[in-house]
């Protein structure tokens, strides 16, 4: 029983920005690494940005420089900043996070996505 919630989509004009939230909860033990995956029309869905427990972080290089990703283990929040969008960053935006459960085991779960778009 895991669930991962997101905020923070919306309509943006080239250059602005937004900030995305993903927060987890239900039976968890720890979560291991949080990230956010983007799928735009007519394209795959690809890696936007990772984070690790101990906070390294990864990003697509389309992305660096203009987004950022960030956590809050405490509140098993996971936060992406958007900053200087462009109209290719329209997509939908889903949360990840890589759950290690009371079992032990380690699972990844989704968000349901956030839709992001950026036009003039």
């Amino acid at each position: 029983q895991v669930q991962l919630v997101e905020s923070g989509g919306g309509l943006v004009q080239p250059g602005g920005s937004l900030r995305l939230s993903c927060a987890a909860s239900g039976s968890i033990l720890s979560i291991n690494a949080m990230g956010w995956y983007r799928q735009a029309p007519g394209k795959q869905r690809e890696l936007v940005a990772s984070i690790t427990s101990g906070g390294s972080t990864n990003y697509a290089d389309s992305v660096k420089g203009r987004f950022t990703i960030s956590r809050d283990n405490a509140k098993n929040t996971v936060y992406l900043q958007l900053n200087s969008l462009k109209p290719e960053d329209t997509a939908v935006y889903y949360c990840n996070a890589r759950i290690r459960r009371l079992s032990l085991r380690e699972y990844d779960y989704w968000g349901q996505g956030t839709q992001v778009t950026v036009s003039s």
